[in-house]
């Protein structure tokens, strides 16, 4: 089973998407994702010239020595374009696998461990009763596990609050990153008052707890803007409202501010999204600093570098909480919800619908019912590309906000 081509696809059906499609020489195709918000054309260029020339006569079976191959032999190792262009190839090549063997990807990861997927969404509004709302929506849409965000009295648009007026006065979504008005694709800048920030969160929760009472699972993201310290004192803060977790709650890369946090409260941890290895985590883990892992397939080398965290983060009883918002494309996502179903210490998945725009380039077979997510029993992954439709939405820049504090300095985020 030799692999006889490999492409890459860039397509931006309301915000970009990068996609590996390779193709066996016995017509077996299989996708992987290697979207990189805001960076997704480094990470296309570096498929495009350094590993698919790679790839073609290798034996599409042999996935963990692909794995290596590419890791090891590239000898610049990690970083988030290196391993999210891992990730496409080594997802392709399980695609690939699964339809081979006729069985849906999670039977060849050890088969179903639970019924379905636990899935949390995005509830926010620019204040409370916006957001009550926003919790309401997202109840009837089957949730059983919600996001809370809000706007920041005396702030503008926040990052993670959807409903936050865009360039022009429009909704954003957020995740699909934001486009400037005119001129060149720039990154917008929001303002931000982390003490204004601090003092209003806990009002939130008291609000949301009172209207929904103690049973509803509330998550909150503190997107890395807090100083330790500061983290602390939210952990602290929130424990009367019994979160789910506090997620980002400092710069992901310091490590060691987590061992001050842990100090201080005991609101369950979450972190990872912009780790890319498992060595990001090997402190985390072993101190039990954090209670759920937070990387993606898409950014931590394929459903083999996923799993190998996954595997070690079970050691130590901590659990996963895959990064699934609409900047990982439905490949991604269903490679996700396989590795969901499959392994031992799963914890919740975050969900976000995709556009419609979106799921007209890529078909998707997997569902959302009951609150839970169930990947598709079909050969593969269950998510094909449809390169007609890929082509009717080109690339365009785009790019998540930058935090400035209120006296100009760009803030850690």
């Amino acid at each position: 089973m030799r692999i006889e081509h490999a492409e890459t696809v860039v397509t931006s059906p309301g915000r970009n998407f990068v996609t590996l499609r390779v193709t066996t020489e016995d017509g077996i195709t299989g996708l992987g994702d290697a979207t990189l918000n805001g960076r997704e054309l480094a990470v296309e260029a570096y498929l495009r010239e350094h590993v698919v020339p790679l790839l073609t006569g290798r034996d599409a079976a042999r996935i963990e020595d692909t794995w290596q191959y590419l890791y090891r032999g590239a000898y610049w190792r990690r970083g988030p374009v290196t391993m999210a262009a891992l990730a496409a190839v080594d997802t392709a090549l399980w695609d690939i696998k699964a339809k081979a063997a006729g069985m849906p990807l999670y039977q060849l990861l050890g088969g179903a461990s639970r019924r379905g997927a636990l899935a949390y969404g995005h509830a926010s509004g620019r204040d409370v009763p916006e957001l009550l709302d926003s919790v309401r929506a997202h109840l009837e849409q089957g949730y059983r596990a919600v996001r809370i965000q809000t706007g920041v009295p005396g702030l503008g648009t926040v990052y993670g609050v959807a409903s936050s007026a865009a360039d022009g006065g429009g909704r954003y979504d957020y995740e699909p990153a934001r486009r400037a008005a005119g001129g060149p694709a720039l990154p917008v800048e929001e303002t931000w008052d982390t003490r204004a920030y601090l003092r209003h969160v806990p009002r939130v929760f008291e609000a949301v707890r009172h209207e929904f009472g103690p049973e509803l699972p509330l998550l909150h993201d503190g997107h890395h803007r807090m100083t330790p310290i500061q983290a602390a004192r939210l952990g602290r803060d929130l424990e009367p409202y019994d979160l789910f977790w506090l997620e980002d709650a400092t710069p992901a890369e310091d490590q060691a501010a987590l061992r001050l946090i842990r100090q201080h409260t005991t609101t369950p941890l979450a972190i990872g999204e912009v780790f890319n290895s498992v060595h990001d985590y090997t402190a985390l883990l072993t101190e039990r600093l954090i209670d759920y892992v937070r990387s993606a397939v898409t950014h931590t080398g394929g459903v083999t570098g996923m799993r190998k965290l996954l595997d070690f983060a079970a050691v130590y009883g901590i659990r996963s909480g895959m990064h699934g918002p609409t900047d990982i494309s439905p490949v991604g996502m269903a490679a996700a919800l396989h590795l969901d179903l499959a392994v031992h210490n799963f914890g919740i998945q975050e969900y976000m619908r995709h556009s419609a725009d979106t799921l007209e380039v890529f078909r998707t077979s997997y569902r959302f019912e009951d609150g839970l997510l169930h990947p598709s029993d079909t050969p593969g992954l269950g998510v094909e590309l449809d390169t007609e439709a890929a082509r009717r939405f080109p690339y365009r820049p785009a790019y998540l906000p930058v935090n400035r504090l209120t006296d100009g300095t760009v803030h850690d985020w």
